[in-house]
């Protein structure tokens, strides 16, 4: 089964995570942050995936610790629920409107960290959220999942709808990447043999 259950604890959080690929979109999302909670509860339905987050953070000081470690735990998650990654697609895109935002994700589980992202968010905050935590999110995934991740917002003004659009676009991406190609099923997608 691709399933993997993730826990990370250090002195600023405390994080189980539950992840399944092959779910029904089904969530239960408990990160101290209600606009994360938000953010992750789409991305779980968008991407088809079963996810489970509960994270006890010191949300005292901001959300910052919460969403990078969150991140952090999310891509570890993938990279473990897709073992060898035999038979997977490895490459996936979408180009999501919300709105006025229009976004385009691409992304490649290549087994190599990058960030290349190209957004423009006006305003510092949405609600207590601030914005700059989406690069801090994002930064984290592609570290631990291991993956080449492209992210540019092509249009847009409203902060929500631009962070929000990214959340429901990386999910389409990643549910295409991760999904099985029946025509190479117990092969690794790479000519090296291994990703």
């Amino acid at each position: 089964m691709r399933k993997s259950e993730i826990k990370r604890k250090t002195a600023e959080t405390d994080i189980k995570l539950k992840l399944c690929l092959d779910g029904k979109g089904e969530s239960r999302i408990n990160s101290g942050c209600g606009f994360l909670d938000h953010m992750l509860t789409l991305f779980a339905k968008h991407g088809r995936f079963n996810l489970e987050v509960n994270c006890k953070g010191d949300v005292e000081v901001d959300y910052h610790h919460t969403v990078e470690d969150i991140g952090i735990c999310l891509g570890q998650a993938f990279n473990d629920a897709l073992g060898d990654k035999k038979g997977i697609c490895r490459y996936g895109n979408f180009i999501l409107p919300m709105d006025e935002a229009l976004i385009l994700t691409a992304i490649d589980l290549s087994g190599r960290s990058m960030l290349v992202k190209e957004f423009d968010i006006k305003a510092n905050k949405v609600g207590d959220f601030d914005t700059e935590l989406l690069e801090e999110f994002l930064l984290a995934f592609t570290r631990t999942a291991n993956c080449t991740l492209h992210v540019r917002q092509l249009s847009g003004s409203n902060a929500h709808h631009i962070i929000e659009g990214v959340f429901k676009c990386l999910a389409r991406a990643l549910k295409q990447a991760v999904s099985l190609d029946k025509d190479c099923l117990g092969e690794v997608p790479s000519t090296k043999g291994v990703l």
